[in-house]
Formats: C-alpha cells, sequence, structure tokens
C-alpha cells in the first residue's frame, strides 16, 4: 500500500488535545477508505501538522481528512523509505 505525507497549514498554537482530537476523528473513520493513519506531528509555532499513513490514493487519504473536519493543504506521495 502506497504511503502518504499531508501537511495542515493554518494551525498555529494547536494543543496535543487538538491535535490528538483531530487524528482520533481521522481513526475513527479511516477504515471507510481503506487508509492508515500511522502518526501525527506538529509544529505549533509555523502551525503546521504533518500525517503520516498508508493509504489507496492521495483522494482517499484527502476525503477522510475532509469528513473528519481538516482538510489536507498538500498530500505528497512517498516513494522511497529508509
Amino acid at each position: 500500500m502506497p504511503k502518504f505525507m499531508d501537511i495542515h497549514h493554518g494551525m498555529k498554537g494547536v494543543t496535543p488535545d487538538e491535535l490528538s482530537a483531530a487524528h482520533q476523528a481521522d481513526l475513527a473513520i479511516q477504515s471507510e477508505e481503506g487508509v492508515t493513519f500511522e502518526h501525527a506531528w506538529a509544529d505549533t509555532e509555523s502551525g503546521d501538522v504533518f500525517c503520516l499513513s498508508d493509504a489507496p490514493s492521495a483522494g482517499a487519504v484527502q476525503r477522510i481528512h475532509e469528513r473528519a473536519g481538516h482538510k489536507a493543504d498538500e498530500i505528497h506521495p512517498l516513494s522511497i523509505s529508509l
């Protein structure tokens, strides 16, 4: 299954609880699109949030994020892993 890194901009000052709630919202419905969100990170200074997932497509990742209430601004396929 392909891996994707997506980025959400504009979440400056996000708290650990807010990040956890957003991640849990994704996890609750991820199976409906065959997505597995693995991890999420945030840079509270820049407001960027990064999510790593396995998914059949970038579209599947975006649909889950949109339905969970936080559309991704960028989605990047990861074709090489070390």
